[in-house]
């Protein structure tokens, strides 16, 4: 697992292990990018299915909660097919545009 810190968000890349794995590494490590915006970085994983995004489900709600952002990134996995709960772009690029414009709207208070 792969921790990268841009300013006020951590982009997490895991390369070799299970989802259900990476979850549990990102759940074990939370306290310390609590206040982080982050992104899951998933696109080298392969076989990626709306059950393996389904289980992100817990973590993402408990960050965004803490108004924070949580993206995934991959693109086996469309937006429409993964729950509402969860946001999900193909590109790391468009998961730092959309962490940026949701930063904005924090600001703004919408």
């Amino acid at each position: 697992m792969i921790f990268n810190k841009e300013g006020s968000t951590t982009i997490i890349t895991q390369e070799k292990a299970t989802v259900v794995d990476f979850v549990k590494a990102i759940e074990t490590k939370y306290e310390s990018m609590k206040n982080d915006n982050i992104v899951a970085n998933l696109f080298s994983l392969k076989n990626l299915s709306v059950d393996d995004i389904n289980e992100f489900l817990r973590v993402s709600n408990k960050h965004k909660a803490n108004k924070r952002s949580f993206v995934i990134v991959t693109d086996q996995v469309s937006y429409d097919e993964s729950p509402k709960e969860i946001t999900i772009v193909p590109t790391l690029i468009e998961a730092l545009d959309l962490i940026e414009m949701e930063e904005i709207e924090r600001d703004l208070d919408f």
